[in-house]
């Protein structure tokens, strides 16, 4: 269905914001319903998929534009958010995982690893770098993988 409001080409006074992937209430994958120009307001009513990236929390995203301009060099990405390798990895892994990919057998890290996340983890949230929410889901993805 495709409607167009009379007024075409009126100003569009309405503050884009990102679209959300996922229901704030019971957490499950959302569904785009309407679509409408921001110029002459014509609207597309139906049932629109979004793409893998809109499934990422906005600390994945952002670590993911990190990882990308620097060509995934880890040194890099360690350098430009002072962060060590095995942070990178997992945060590379989290979002992997967020994206809907499987993880992998020898994604599991030594116990030396997995204290020094922890401990970073724990760190991001008290210096309230991260929320709680995203400390508990950095949490658990880590317990999952060993």
């Amino acid at each position: 269905m495709i409607d167009s409001p009379n007024g075409f080409g009126r100003p569009h006074a309405h503050t884009l914001y990102p679209v959300p992937g996922q229901c704030p209430v019971c957490g499950e994958e959302l569904h785009v319903t309407r679509l409408e120009c921001g110029t002459c307001e014509t609207g597309i009513d139906g049932h629109f998929a979004l793409d893998r990236f809109s499934r990422l929390s906005a600390e994945h995203l952002a670590f993911l534009e990190v990882f990308i301009k620097n060509r995934g060099v880890i040194k890099d990405v360690e350098a430009e958010l002072g962060i060590s390798y095995p942070t990178v990895r997992a945060r590379l892994d989290e979002a992997i995982r967020g994206l809907g990919f499987p993880a992998t057998a020898d994604d599991a890290l030594r116990p030396s690893q997995v204290r020094e996340e922890r401990r970073q983890i724990l760190e991001a949230l008290r210096s309230k770098s991260i929320s709680a929410d995203e400390a508990a889901s950095r949490l658990t993805a880590l317990t999952a993988r060993n």
